[in-house]
């Protein structure tokens, strides 16, 4: 199924070969897998004849197009590569984005041996690797390929991929996937920056053999061993970092910081695991931390309403023909398939606080279980504990015992057992919502939390005072026919 493609091109000083560079992309149309390429090219305040070339470039090229459409930007002062590659890609519109340099280093043939890989093979990031065996390469630069092979090596590291060629211009990239990572580098740092967010984000990524043509200082060659130690710095400092999502109405980036709990998780996930079956469905899967610790089973449903974490699901379903993904909204499910075989589980962690009708909800988790199936429901604990956590993460309600139970029970189940979990966190939530307003959670403390929850979990049943949620066992009851 043919799909779209973005090429983006950042272009810096570049008069005597951006005509040509920009030419070359014609090749692009010959690709049955393309149908559309859109080419958005940003001047970087060139300070040479470049921006007299591109208003000219703008005039002519449109009517030498067939499939290809083009966009031609300006920046009133230099920023960089990296910034002239975020303009472009805010205009992206395409399935999939592409950087391409203003010089003649690359050739855009080698754009269509990526294309595929999106197609067949799921990819959600392609590098195009001047070290792997293309037609040709000039040879040029052994400091410079050394200086590579050490920046790769390092970024690979951190990555834990196996990358030959980090460095390098051609990456082709899912375009929802490009724009939902902030980007912080404004010039070459953009590269490990990149390489390093798409792995922590768990993207899918593959690498193709492209040649590479590349020429001298004197012939305009714009990278310095400066860039490297400036390289470096951005490997080490994107190394700690979680900044992996832009801000949105889901609340990614909190989510993705609160899932390097891990061990935190995996209490969670042991606590819940003598009550799960083996046709499963879980609600609010986000990126499968949970869904992790549960699988392998039967059949197992993770559902998200966020479109990058269930791009994170479809992911892990390479090798797990028993793992599926699909879009659930726990208080409108008439767009869910059910499958033929009922869930004899439901799973619903910290959701149900969400959403405006939580009876509704409790309702729409009753009719997606199969007769005698067993719901799991996890809610905050505590009017008095509602806070700027609560706000942050978009809590509706928090929860007392009779009211949790009295909502399940209006809605058809049978409340089996409600447990108490994470009394110890009801000291730093009381801490930092409720006296010190804090509208996030840091890293640090993140990290903390992760760090003890082995001494958590020994001493949280040994604890006098409420729990920080609650997580209800309910069973939904066989309806009996009444005898006349």
């Amino acid at each position: 199924m043919p799909t779209t493609l973005s090429v983006l091109v950042p272009v810096y000083n570049e008069q005597f070969l951006v005509a040509a560079s920009l030419d070359r992309l014609f090749v692009l149309q010959e690709s049955p897998l393309l149908d559309k390429i859109e080419v958005i090219v940003v001047d970087d305040c060139s300070n040479d004849e470049t921006p007299r070339i591109l208003q000219q470039l703008a005039q002519e090229l449109p009517g030498k197009s067939g499939k290809i459409t083009w966009k031609f930007l300006h920046h009133a002062k230099n920023q960089g590569k990296g910034k002239a590659i975020q303009t472009a890609l805010a205009e992206a519109s395409c399935e999939l984005s592409v950087i391409h340099d203003s010089d003649l280093e690359y050739h855009p043939r080698d754009l269509l041996k990526m294309i595929p890989l999106f197609l067949q093979e799921n990819a959600d990031a392609v590098f195009g690797s001047r070290f792997a065996s293309g037609e040709y390469k000039r040879v040029l630069f052994f400091r410079h390929h050394l200086g590579n092979k050490l920046l790769t090596f390092m970024c690979n590291i951190v990555s834990d991929l196996n990358l030959s060629d980090m460095e390098t211009c051609y990456k082709m990239i899912r375009t929802s996937l490009f724009q939902s990572i902030p980007l912080a580098s404004n010039d070459f740092r953009f590269e490990p920056e990149i390489t390093i967010k798409l792995a922590k984000r768990q993207a899918i990524v593959f690498e193709v053999p492209i040649s590479y043509c590349g020429r001298t200082y004197a012939e305009g060659k714009k990278i310095h061993w400066q860039d490297g130690v400036r390289a470096i710095l951005c490997i080490l400092c994107h190394a700690v970092s979680d900044n992996i999502y832009k801000q949105d109405e889901h609340g990614s980036q909190t989510l993705a910081r609160l899932s390097r709990a891990h061990r935190f998780n995996r209490w969670m996930a042991d606590t819940i695991r003598p009550f799960v079956g083996q046709n499963v469905l879980e609600i609010g899967a986000g990126i499968g931390n949970l869904t992790q610790t549960l699988i392998p089973r039967q059949s197992y449903c993770a559902t998200d309403i966020n479109p990058l974490y269930l791009k994170t699901i479809a992911n892990l379903r390479s090798n797990k023909p028993y793992l599926r993904s699909a879009y659930l909204d726990v208080e409108d499910i008439a767009q869910f398939k059910t499958p033929e075989k009922p869930f004899d589980t439901v799973i619903c962690l910290n959701v149900i606080e969400h959403v405006e009708d939580d009876r509704k909800a409790f309702s729409n988790i009753h009719s997606l279980l199969a007769p005698n199936g067993t719901a799991i429901v996890l809610v905050p604990q505590g009017k008095w504990l509602y806070g700027s956590f609560d706000e942050m993460l978009g809590h509706k309600r928090r929860y007392t015992r009779d009211e949790l139970k009295q909502v399940a029970e209006a809605s058809g189940f049978q409340v089996k057992t409600i447990i108490s979990f994470n009394r110890v966190g009801v000291v730093a939530w009381f801490l930092n919502a409720k006296l010190l307003r804090r509208k996030s959670f840091g890293l640090f403390q993140v990290l903390m939390l992760n760090w003890l929850t082995p001494i958590f979990r020994l001493l949280d049943r040994f604890l006098p005072w409420p729990p920080l949620s609650y997580i209800a066992i309910l069973q939904k009851a066989v309806e009996t026919e009444k005898t006349p």
